[in-house]
């Protein structure tokens, strides 16, 4: 039968692609024709087909939609009228393998079909968002995921400070919020919920209609060098930040700044319960596709013993998931009280001794300067410089900068290890 071809194109394209493949001497045929995207993305997952052939203007079709047919193993080839070029750009933006004109006769149609079978002979399909079409061409900026696990360990403190810190630094910097759990990004910096942000950002980028001008426009300044994508102001409301979507716009956001600040939530489970249907959004999908996108990950751990047990089995996990990224590990809230007469020595004894970690960044517990901080919705470079959990951050902020080369196209997890400056 050949290569089976699911269309969803419709009218007289539809019928000449079928005519055409039916000529083809059996290298091709249409094996479903779809009435809409639902039909379609089932019938890929179904697996009758390799190709996908669909309109600009099938309703529905956006980033997800595209990623949920190529993970499918299906290639996907998009039709656009040449006087309708918006539409080319469109599909570009999508992803799409490939982008032609709606056959017009038997020969335009014909060579469609050839079109269509060099997709397949190009080779596999390369992983989602990928493609060589989506990278930047020129170096771009860094991307650094602020992670931890459970219990509240200082995530948000830290993922804030130390974007302030690569700011005044003279960096510039994009400050996201992609806890879908408890984001409080904007709270903590005096921003409003209502101002649009990383769900804004995440639905353009959906559309294929996100570029670094609608981003910037979407990130309001905080301060000089700064600019913050406030996250979503309910928990249930993470249906709005698909995991494909988020990693057009932590592309973006490279082109946007220099560096680019993720505050993660805690869980990284794939959530397994629903791995049985692939059309089925993901809970966690915002981390996860930060912390694959990041050049390297500050993971967060509390200095309490129940917080550095977490600290300890979160690496591991962290491992499991993204094993080529490099790490920073710092830990918050160190005192004597709760971790002995020594405790910057305990602390990196039971690193060291349970998780490998020969380096850390210690954030002393400074209660009075965080409160004040957090009371009048600034950073700690405003409201305490003198602080020293201040001046530890702002020497996490220039060891990151020195320690991660700037890439020469954003590609996630492609760095070596740099241990010597304190990130493994």
């Amino acid at each position: 039968m050949g290569v089976g071809i699911l269309s969803a194109v419709g009218g007289p394209a539809e019928s000449l692609l079928v005519r055409a493949a039916e000529q083809s001497a059996g290298r091709a045929a249409v094996t479903r024709r779809c009435a809409d995207l639902t039909e379609l993305r089932g019938a890929a997952e179904a697996g009758l087909g390799a190709v996908a052939v669909v309109p600009g203007d099938l309703d529905g079709l956006d980033r997800e939609a595209v990623d949920a047919l190529r993970r499918a193993s299906v290639r996907v080839v998009g039709l656009a009228d040449a006087d309708r070029p918006w539409r080319a750009e469109r599909l570009h933006a999508l992803g799409v393998d490939l982008v032609l004109d709606p056959p017009r006769d038997e020969e335009t149609a014909a060579d469609l079909l050839d079109a269509v079978l060099a997709v397949l002979d190009a080779g596999p399909a390369p992983a989602p968002h990928s493609e060589a079409a989506d990278a930047p061409a020129e170096p771009s900026g860094r991307m650094v995921a602020v992670w931890g696990p459970t219990g509240a360990p200082g995530r948000t403190t830290v993922a804030v400070n130390l974007a302030a810190e690569l700011a005044a630094a003279g960096r510039s910097c994009v400050l996201a919020d992609a806890d879908t759990y408890g984001g409080s990004v904007a709270q903590v910096v005096g921003l409003l919920d209502e101002a649009p942000g990383l769900a804004a950002a995440a639905r353009a980028a959906g559309q294929g209609v996100l570029d670094v001008r609608t981003l910037g426009r979407l990130a309001p300044v905080l301060t000089e060098g700064l600019r913050v994508l406030s996250g979503i102001s309910r928990a249930d409301r993470w249906p709005e930040l698909p995991g494909p979507s988020l990693d057009v716009v932590w592309e973006v956001a490279r082109a946007l700044a220099d560096w680019t600040v993720v505050d993660c939530g805690f869980c990284i489970e794939e959530d397994e319960v629903l791995s049985y249907d692939t059309r089925a959004p993901r809970r966690n999908a915002a981390t996860t596709s930060a912390l694959a996108a990041a050049d390297v990950v500050v993971v967060v751990g509390a200095a309490d013993p129940v917080g550095v047990h977490r600290l300890v089995r979160a690496l591991g996990d962290l491992g499991d998931l993204v094993p080529g990224t490099p790490r920073s590990v710092v830990v918050n809230r160190v005192r004597a009280s709760v971790a002995g007469s020594r405790p910057e020595e305990a602390v990196r004894d039971a690193l060291a001794r349970y998780a490998g970690v020969s380096s850390a960044t210690l954030l002393p517990d400074d209660r009075g300067a965080l409160d004040a901080a957090l009371l009048e919705a600034r950073t700690l470079r405003e409201a305490s410089p003198s602080s020293p959990v201040r001046k530890a951050l702002t020497a996490l902020a220039h060891e990151l900068d020195a320690a991660v080369p700037v890439p020469a196209h954003a590609s996630p997890g492609n760095l070596a290890s740099t241990a010597s400056t304190g990130i493994f």
